[in-house]
């Protein structure tokens, strides 16, 4: 899978992606466009990461990795 087709899943089918597949790489805050920051966590998935929402009800696919560098 892509992250095109990530995309186009419905969020309940992101989630069990994400459940099954993806690899918890930890806790991040999202800015948000209020400039106030989300928890949530960081998920590996195929080629692309993830940001979940605390309340799984955000879900934000990205190539980039928005972890830093160890």
């Amino acid at each position: 899978m892509d992250i095109d087709q990530f995309k186009t899943l419905t969020l309940d089918q992101k989630l069990a992606e994400l459940r099954h597949n993806g690899n918890l790489l930890g806790p991040y805050e999202r800015n948000t466009e209020q400039g106030t920051k989300m928890p949530g966590d960081i998920y590996e998935l195929h080629d692309f990461w993830v940001y979940l929402s605390e309340d799984e009800k955000t879900v934000i696919p990205t190539r980039r990795n928005p972890l830093p560098e160890e």
